[in-house]
């Protein structure tokens, strides 16, 4: 039997959004909809959810501004954002004023240097290459100590909660969904550190050959428009897990 479950979705195109929230709720699970950013907080407030699916791009505050308060009040919350939007775009929303470099694989050492001194003090850098299989963030960490840049790979929540010069190039690896390592990179910046980051999404090897717009949300938490309903529903449980 499918576990029922608790959703919020939030997307300020009231028919988009009432549409969504109806295909959960023929399939039994309970919906709450609303319509802005700060509705989206208030609801995480007073209650907890299974899964919340945020549109992008919303007046007041957007969708990752609210997912990064959400993720404050409640940080194993598992919020999915839609949009149209590349992740490239979706990335410049989320780091405004920030310099964004994409590292493609395979990669030179002379070339992580050079985007990283390109992006500036606190920049980033997103490796978009996807490795298949190879430890991609060890390359990165290694080619840049190796290059006379010191470097240090972050693994987990610990590694990033551990004292870091601001000379240090962060490496950011977890294999978590692109947007969590954003939110990591956010939290990074205000405890002060000043060097460029390094975020290096996990491989789209793991992910079931589906759809398209199904391995691109468990790689980066973003989910593209437009999506096949019944897809989705199809991956529901697992994305909720």
């Amino acid at each position: 039997m499918t576990r029922l479950l608790n959703i919020l979705v939030v997307d300020d195109d009231i028919d988009n959004a009432q549409s969504l929230g109806e295909l959960f709720e023929m399939e039994g699970h309970a919906v709450s909809v609303v319509h802005s950013g700060q509705a989206a907080i208030d609801a995480y407030v007073g209650q907890s959810f299974d899964i919340a699916f945020m549109d992008i791009m919303m007046p007041g505050k957007n969708g990752v501004e609210s997912f990064l308060e959400i993720r404050s009040l409640r940080p194993n919350a598992r919020v999915f954002m839609m949009s149209g939007y590349s992740v490239e775009e979706l990335l410049q929303q989320a780091l405004r004023g920030g310099a964004l470099g994409m590292l493609e694989k395979p990669f030179e050492p002379s070339e992580v240097l050079r985007l990283t001194e390109s992006v500036g003090p606190g920049g980033l850098v997103v490796n978009s290459g996807f490795s298949q299989g190879a430890d991609v963030g060890k390359a990165i960490h290694e080619a840049l100590n190796n290059s006379g840049r010191p470097a240090r790979l972050i693994r987990t929540a610990h590694d990033a909660a551990q004292p870091f010069s601001n000379e240090e190039v962060l490496v950011v690896d977890t294999k978590a969904p692109l947007i969590d390592e954003v939110s990591m990179f956010t939290h990074l910046k205000k405890a002060g550190h000043a060097a460029p980051t390094i975020l290096v999404p996990p491989s789209v090897a793991a992910i079931p050959e589906t759809s398209a717009y199904l391995r691109n949300v468990d790689v980066t938490g973003i989910l593209n428009k437009p999506f096949d309903p019944e897809i989705l529903l199809q991956r529901l449980p697992v994305l909720a897990a």
